[in-house]
């Protein structure tokens, strides 16, 4: 316990899955939090997004832990709205050494016939979005003096290719870029920057029929069941599980924020079961 004692987090997507997760886990180990996520449905999105009460609940989980957060709406399409949130956080938390860039969406569709809604909305929320909200996060780590940690979430299709998700795997792309080149500029400050690069993790942005269709069209809705799934999505891995915790991504993002990786800068770290291996 407290590998991440007296730090002050900033959290993207913090609502549910992997960014409440990440709050959680990263509370649990001595970290406040400042914890924000748009906590409202994008039109291209395919399955239903997190809610307010979503974001309270996250709240709820870290006061339980005994730990401080500070909670907003704030969507990372809006610079203005991250910048805000992140100063709020700051002004009542007192200073900020991590950053969880992890805010995220995913959509289908083949790019020829992409709609330019749907392209464009992934663009600037899995890429544009990690950006602000670095951006935003930057000064306060700086003030600190100490250096620090920003964790950007990527995914394996940020490391590879799949079809059907072409719009999402040029932006997971593009946050190795933005990682890689940050870790240069900011590595004169002690400030590493690295990202995580998870196969499929069991959230509500996973397990939802939309991606069950992808995975299975040839089954009828009823039957597309996460029993009836597993097998398929187990074919992608090396080891035999169909997808990941979002406690794995976690534990890969604490190790990255605590002093047991103040050397590691410009990394990415797969969580994926095998499956780049494969």
């Amino acid at each position: 316990m407290g590998r991440v004692e007296g730090k002050v987090a900033f959290i993207t997507g913090a609502a549910r899955g992997q960014g409440r997760s990440h709050a959680i886990r990263l509370a649990q180990e001595g970290a406040d939090i400042i914890a924000v996520d748009i906590a409202a449905q994008v039109g291209s999105v395919p399955y239903p997004m997190a809610t307010p009460d979503d974001l309270a609940e996250t709240v709820r989980q870290v006061e339980a832990l005994d730990r401080r957060i500070v909670a907003a709406q704030a969507d990372v399409r809006d610079f203005a709205q991250i910048k805000q949130a992140v100063d709020d956080g700051v002004a009542q938390l007192g200073r900020l050494d991590i950053v969880v860039a992890n805010a995220g969406i995913v959509s289908y569709g083949p790019l020829e016939t992409m709609d330019d809604t749907t392209f464009t909305d992934m663009i600037d929320i899995n890429l544009t979005g990690v950006w602000r909200s670095v951006k935003a996060a930057v000064p306060h780590l700086r003030a600190g003096g100490g250096g620090g940690s920003v964790v950007l979430t990527s995914s394996t299709a940020g490391l590879g290719a799949s079809q059907n998700v072409g719009h999402y795997s040029a932006a997971k792309h593009g946050v190795v870029g933005l990682m890689r080149t940050l870790a240069l500029e900011l590595g004169q400050d002690r400030i590493r920057v690295n990202s995580v690069h998870p196969t499929s993790v069991r959230t509500d942005m996973i397990v939802n029929e939309a991606t069950f269709e992808l995975f299975a069209p040839d089954l009828p809705a009823e039957e597309r069941t996460n029993e009836a799934l597993a097998a398929r999505f187990g074919a992608l891995t090396l080891l035999d599980i169909p997808w990941v915790e979002p406690v794995d991504i976690s534990n890969a993002v604490l190790w990255l924020a605590s002093d047991e990786a103040r050397f590691v800068t410009g990394v990415t770290l797969p969580v994926d079961a095998g499956q780049l291996s494969k």
